[in-house]
């Protein structure tokens, strides 16, 4: 399988590693204590706590794994040297719909960073996608879950 390289800004990544170094102490040492305890309580043949527990720890660990793989193939962008003269990853990118004229103002991020509440949306969603490469005053259509869209790009900032 291919490495997936993804780029992210420096919270973003010490988000990521925070969240991996929790796992593997605090997750680690909680299941292991679950464990423990289950066994204590006698057959495990026949212990649906123990099995539980294990079951949880498999899914920690797969976890574990799939940060690790994220972190690893992580790359740290140089905020400023982001290229204004189109849409790219970190962009700050105003769009208007041409259809009802409203307008929506995002910051394109890697998919893990994203959060559309705080107007930050991944570069693998179809409106990210789909402003990659567009220039200030280009038109994007885009298909998303509601049909194809078709946005102006008013705005591009760093």
């Amino acid at each position: 399988m291919a490495k997936q390289v993804s780029y992210y800004t420096k919270e973003g990544l010490d988000k990521l590693t925070r969240e991996l170094n929790e796992l593997k102490t605090k997750g680690r040492s909680d299941i292991a204590k679950q464990i423990a305890e289950a066994r204590d309580k006698g057959d495990l043949s026949e212990n649906a706590e123990y099995d539980a527990a294990k079951d949880a720890q498999g899914h920690l660990e797969a976890k574990i794994a799939k940060l690790e793989e994220i972190v690893g193939n992580a790359r740290l962008i140089d905020e400023t040297k982001i290229d204004t003269s189109t849409v790219s990853i970190l962009s700050r990118v105003t769009i208007k719909n041409k259809k009802n004229g409203a307008t929506v103002t995002y910051t394109l991020v890697a998919e893990e960073e994203a959060d559309l509440k705080a107007g930050k949306i991944s570069t693998q969603s179809p409106i990210g996608k789909g402003l990659l490469g567009k220039k200030k005053g280009d038109s994007a259509k885009i298909k998303t879950p509601a049909g194809e869209m078709e946005f102006e790009v008013v705005t591009i900032e760093a």
